[in-house]
Order: C-alpha cells, then structure tokens, then sequence
C-alpha cells in the first residue's frame, strides 16, 4: 500500500494532504465546540462559519510557510517547527477573526481550543507518516552499524529513515559515558562487543562515521573490523547528511588511502605559490591524473593564467569544464586557456610559448603504462623523451623561469622501456641545467652560457586513483564476483594519494636550484597480495583458496608483465640530502655530459625512426647503466 502510494504523482499527494488538514481542522474545530459545551456537537446557525472559517484560514498560511513543499519522509525536528509557526500564526488569526465576529452560539474560548486540538492533528499526522515511511526499512537487505555515536553519526541516522536499503542497528563507540545509552531509540554498543554483535544481529554493512580522527586512528579500527564478515563503508559529506539528500550511493566503500596509517603533511604555504601567483602557468598532460590534480591546486594559488596542454580533446575538455565550474562558484579568477597540442610537435609548442609567454612550467605528458609502452617503444620514446626535450629547449629559448617535469620510481634501475625513457628525460633536464645545449637537429649557437630556467624534477611512486592503478581494477574485479589477479605474490608498490603527491610537487618546484631530483617520501612501500586481500575482506567477502573452498573471492597469479618489477627505488645512488620540507629528499644524481648525451641522442632517434628495435635496447642500455631489460621483453 506504501509504495502504491509513494508512486502517486506529486501532485496527487499534496492534494491528498490537503485534504486531510481540511478533515483535521473540521475534526478540531467540532472536538473544540464538543470539549466546550461539554456535550456532542452538532453545528447550526452562525457556527457553520466558524467551521468554515477554520479551513479557510489554514490552507494560505500552510501553503505560504512550505507545509505543503515539504516530504514527509525527510520530515525532522526543523518540520514540526515550522509546522508548530504555521498553526500558531493560524490561531491567532482565527482568535482575532472570533473575538470581532462574536458570532452568536460561538464561544470565544473555541478560538483557543481548535488551534491546539489542530497542532496535535496536524504534528500527529506527520510523524505517523514518517514513521510509516521508516518503517519500510524493517526488511532491509542490508544490516547497519554506525562506528561512531558523534554527531556524524547522529545526522547519518537521521537520514537513513529514507533509504530502505538499510536497516540501523546499532551504533559502536569507545566513548564508556555512551555505551549502554540510545540515540533516537537505537543502542550504542562498545567496541569490544562488535563480534557477538555482528554475529547476534546478522549486520552486513558497518559505516565510519569519524569524519575528525585520524587516519592512523582510522587505519586501527579498520584492522580491527578485517576478520569481521562485514562491509566496511565511509561516510558522505556531513552537507548532505544535514539536508536529508542521503542515497545509498553516498555510502561510499573505503577509500585505501585509509590503509596507508600515515597523516599527510600540511603544505608550506610559502612554498605552495612561490611560484604561481600572479604568473603565466603551463601544465602538459593537465586532463591526467597528476595533471589535473596540480591544475586544481594552482588555480587555488591565483595564477594570472593557466595553460591547459593535453592533446586528448575528451580529458581537455573535461579538466577546463571542471576548473570552468570553480570559477563560476567564485574559487578562483584564473584565465583558463584549452589548448589541444602533443608536446612532440615542436612548432605548435613554440607557437603557445610565443603567444602565451608562461614562466613556469610543469611537464606531466607522458606514456606511464609499462606493458604499453614495453609494446610501442618507439612511441613511448618519441613522447617521454623527445617531448621532455622539444619543452625544455622550448621553455628556456622563451625565458621561462621555472620547468619541472614529473618522473617516477620505475626510472630508477628499470627493467622496461617506460622507465629507461623517464630516466633519459631526467638525464636531459640534468645535463641542459649544467650547460645550454645546441637542440638536436638545430644548427643555431645557443643565446646564454648557461641555462636561465630553473629546471627541476620531482619522482615518485603510484598514486591512489590514477589510471592504471591495481586499487579501481581490484574493486571491479570484486564487484564482478572475482577473481582479483595479483602479478605476483611478493610485488610491492609505494603509493600516496593524488592530492598529497600534487602538493609536493609545487612544494618541490619552489626549492629547486637548478638541475634538483626530488625525491618524495611515500612511506612504508605495501605488498599487493596484501593490498588485494584486505581490498576483500573490507568488502564483507571471504577469500577463496584450498584452505577456504568455500569463500567468496579467489586470488589468481597471473605472473610478471613485459618490464615489470617485483618491487620499485625511488634513489640510484644513497645520498639523499634534506630539504625544508620533510617529506621532500634532494639526489645530486650522475649524469651524462651534454656533448655526449647529445649524441646519444640522436642515434637513439635515428633508431627510433627505423623502427630497429635492438638498437633501441642497446642505445637505451648504453645511456642509463642501470636499465637491464627483462628477458621476456619483447625484442
């Protein structure tokens, strides 16, 4: 019967409701006449206006205060507030209108007795009908426990009255002066009763609802929830919750960054927009991952403009709409400019720097996806490290004060083509930032002895989210009911979230001397087998192996790709030197001379252009000593 009528159209309910504060007032109005004649009332007379007079009053004031907008699932404490205005302002309008009519046969104390017998009708009725929409959670497939009995967790409640989805079971706390207490008639456990409660009342889901701890503290109650059979979710943002917009898609499952136990460092202000503010600022690669992350923050530190570079017109578009929509809610005043260009077509390049003079620059194009690039080599070269070269030559003939190109862990000893190809492209910023060179394939001298633009690089591992990254491919691998394929058991990564990594790239762009590798500081590195199982224990799944045959989710092996590593160095040598920042290390590492880089250089795109495929390896192995290709390769 509920849900028949949850599907009548809007219109139909309100008249619906309408209805049923007519009958209510009518139902008040001979309650107060039989309450004050101390006998059943029959009207006559003059007393069949003041019965008119009730609706006739009630249905403006009601329309106008919103009674009749409001949804009676969503129906709180802010509800029956207004509720209570509507019906007093009414009272009073009816107890003016009785008092100067003094209609015979009806007594002025009838003025005070409607409005109250009317507000208990009228507050009744709401909360009978959202008690009655509540109550549709009663057969929920999911069983809920809410870890936190805060007022996060008080909000996020309140708002489930509306998701059937769910049914609330229980809150769990630490807090010794909660447990044993309620919150709007549901229990607050202790922490150490979370197994019999689990077990005794069958929950499914467990919801953190911690919005202020920290992630170390988060990390701990996670590992304490691993051997439970239950999902493990987060909570949505706490402005939802307050306006009652709550769905079951704002439960979101936990984010992994929560697994890595470490807080981030809170950015060095000075150093976030030293280089930013008030400047012309290019990003390359801005629609990928890292990418678009440091154009959000840029824009944040009040660049006078903000190049745009990528030559994919989909993420183009869709990191310029995005930074479009900030500035149209006033969070920033940065001129954006979308520009479609590879960063292997020198003219193009040249022609944005001409036009658009950028003083700071932050190289982000690249192929990062080794068994891609281990399949396209020539292309991945062409890109990472002719790309690398056409913008830093380009950057510094424009008089661009500061280039920092992102690098990664995979060009120190790589064992793929990817990584050799970062780890040329850093050997290029090396040797440039010690001498000006003559660019390859240019006759012209060039105009300064030594370089004038700062040139810097920042390296580091995978980031939580980015394409490519095992977290999103585990997670559909789940949903499908598995299996989640692991490379191989002892591979490890070092990961930092998008957000952190962007920071210090900016933090470390600042500090640069000239020809700097930054190294960041990403923590304790994490084993995948790891990663995976917790990924489906966190689920509220079960692992499937000869020891469990009759889990939920089997982890395959699917053995090493083509240049991939069991595990990944941020540093060649052992020398990192601090910097100001503490999740920031400096490496002087070694380098080619440019007159003999330059060299290499081109024999390594004479081979390129012939598609020779061993002179690629050999050339690639000639320049970075610690490149030793695997053998499955292809060659």
């Amino acid at each position: 019967m509920l849900s028949r009528i949850l599907g009548w159209s809007r219109a139909a309910k309100r008249l619906v409701v309408v209805a049923m504060d007519v009958c209510m007032g009518l139902v008040a109005m001979w309650l107060a006449f039989t309450l004050r004649l101390e006998t059943p009332h029959w009207p006559n007379g003059l007393q069949w206006l003041a019965y008119a007079l009730a609706p006739a009053l009630a249905f403006p004031i009601f329309a106008k205060l919103g009674l009749y907008r409001a949804i009676f699932r969503y129906t709180g404490l802010t509800a029956l507030i207004t509720t209570g205005k509507a019906v007093a302002f009414y009272g009073a309008l009816l107890m003016v209108c009785l008092f100067t009519a003094q209609w015979e046969g009806v007594p002025r104390s009838v003025g005070i007795l409607q409005p109250l017998l009317f507000m208990l009708l009228v507050g009744a009725s709401r909360a009978l009908g959202w008690l009655a929409l509540a109550g549709r959670n009663r057969n929920a497939p999911y069983r809920l426990l809410i870890y936190g009995a805060g007022s996060a967790g008080a909000q996020t409640a309140a708002g489930l009255g509306s998701i059937r989805q769910y049914e609330l079971k229980g809150f769990i706390d630490d807090d010794v002066s909660k447990i044993g207490r309620s919150i709007n008639g549901v229990r607050v456990y202790a922490t150490q009763a979370l197994p019999d409660v689990v077990r005794r009342l069958s929950i499914t889901d467990v919801l953190l609802a911690l919005p202020s701890t920290t992630r170390q503290r988060r990390r701990e109650i996670i590992e304490s929830l691993r051997a439970l059979p239950v999902r493990i979710r987060t909570l949505p943002g706490l402005s939802d919750l307050a306006s009652g917009r709550v769905t079951l898609t704002d439960f979101q499952d936990l984010e992994i960054e929560d697994l890595l136990g470490r807080e981030p460092v809170a950015p060095n202000p000075g150093l976030l927009g030293k280089n930013l503010s008030d400047t012309v600022v290019l990003v390359t690669g801005a629609g990928g991952s890292i990418g678009s992350e440091l154009c959000r923050q840029i824009v944040r530190e009040g660049p006078s403009q903000l190049l745009l570079v990528d030559h994919s017109e989909y993420a183009l578009y869709t990191i310029h709409h995005e930074l479009q929509s900030l500035a149209q809610q006033g969070e920033h005043q940065c001129d954006l400019v979308p520009l479609l260009a590879s960063v292997t077509d020198a003219k193009r390049m040249e022609d944005i720097f001409q036009q658009y003079q950028p003083a700071s620059v932050y190289h982000t194009a690249a192929y990062k996806h080794v068994p891609m690039v281990e399949a396209n080599a020539g292309e991945g070269i062409l890109n990472n490290v002719f790309g690398t070269f056409n913008m830093v030559r380009i950057a510094i003939e424009h008089g661009a004060k500061h280039f920092v190109l992102i690098s990664t862990d995979k060009a120190v000893r790589p064992t793929n083509i990817m990584g050799a190809t970062k780890r040329v492209a850093e050997m290029v910023l090396q040797a440039i930032a010690a001498s000006m060179p003559t660019p390859v394939g240019e006759s012209h001298q060039p105009r300064h002895p030594k370089c004038p633009t700062r040139l810097s690089m920042v390296r580091f591992g995978n980031v939580l989210g980015s394409s490519g990254s095992v977290i999103p491919l585990f997670r559909r691998q789940i949903a499908a009911g598995g299996p989640v394929t692991v490379t191989h058991p002892d591979v490890t990564r070092y990961f930092m979230t998008i957000a952190e990594a962007a920071q210090l790239v900016l933090q470390a762009g600042a500090m640069a001397e000239g020809g700097d590798v930054f190294l960041l500081d990403m923590g304790e590195p994490l084993q995948i087998l790891d990663l995976a199982r917790r990924m489906v224990g966190l689920s509220g799944l079960t692992l499937r192996d000869e020891e469990h045959p009759e889990g939920d989710i089997e982890i395959v092996f699917t053995g090493l790709r083509p240049g991939e590593k069991l595990f990944e160095e941020l540093l060649i040598g052992d020398n990192p030197l601090p910097t100001d920042h503490p999740r920031i290390l400096r490496a002087r590492e070694e380098y080619l001379p440019w007159h003999e880089l330059q060299h290499q250089l081109n024999a390594l795109k004479d081979a390129v252009n012939d598609g020779n495929r061993t002179a690629i390896t050999a050339l690639l192995q000639q320049l970075v000593p610690g490149y030793h290709p695997e053998p499955h390769a292809p060659t």
